[in-house]
C-alpha cells in the first residue's frame, strides 16, 4: 500500500462516503449500494479501489460480499506524517532511556507507573508502538533487542458518531 494510492483512493466523496459507512462493521456490498443509493456495481468498483490501497477488507462468503473498513490502513498512512528522530541507546536499556534523550518530551512518574506527559509542550495522554504493534509491556520496562521503530501516540477524542437532535413541532 503506497500513500499515493490511500490519497488516490479517499479523493472521491463516494468513496469516503463508503469508509464513514463501514467504520467499525461490517456491510452486505448491495447493502451498501442501496445506502448510498447507487448500482451494486458501481460499488463493487470503489471498493476494488479501496481495496488496492488497503483501506477496505473483502469477506466472501458463498456470493455475499462483505466489507469492513480497514483502519490500521489509515493508521499507517498518518504514521508517515510523524516527525523522525534517530535516537541510540545502550544494550538493556529502555524505550524511556531512549525518550529521556529527545528534547521537548516531558516524562513524569507516579508512584512507580512513568508515562510521557508531554511532547512539544502538548500535554495529554499518550501510548506507543512498536514497529505498528502495541507492546503488553510498560514503556519503562520495554528493553529492544535490535533496532525498532516507536511511535509515540496522543490518544485525542475521536468522533465516532454525530448526530443532529431537533426538537419537533
Amino acid at each position: 500500500m503506497s500513500n499515493e494510492n490511500v490519497f488516490r483512493a479517499l479523493s472521491s466523496k463516494t468513496r469516503i462516503e463508503m469508509m464513514k459507512k463501514l467504520l467499525g462493521r461490517e456491510i452486505h456490498l448491495s447493502e451498501l449500494a442501496r445506502q448510498l443509493k447507487i448500482s451494486v456495481p458501481v460499488v463493487s468498483r470503489h471498493a476494488k479501489i479501496l481495496e488496492n490501497a488497503g483501506l477496505v477488507k473483502r469477506r466472501v462468503i458463498g456470493n455475499v460480499h462483505l466489507l469492513s473498513a480497514n483502519t490500521r490502513g489509515l493508521n499507517i498512512l498518518l504514521d508517515s506524517f510523524a516527525e523522525e528522530t534517530t535516537v541510540r541507546i545502550e544494550k538493556g536499556e529502555s524505550l524511556f532511556d531512549a525518550f529521556k534523550q529527545l528534547p521537548g518530551v516531558e516524562i513524569k512518574q507516579i508512584g512507580n507507573d512513568k508515562y510521557v506527559a508531554s511532547i512539544d509542550g502538548e500535554d495529554g495522554y499518550y501510548i506507543y508502538e512498536v514497529n505498528h504493534t502495541f507492546p503488553k509491556i510498560p514503556i519503562d520496562k520495554y528493553r529492544p533487542e535490535e533496532r525498532v521503530t516507536v511511535f509515540l501516540k496522543k490518544i485525542i477524542s475521536v468522533n465516532v458518531k454525530k448526530v443532529d437532535v431537533f426538537p419537533s413541532d
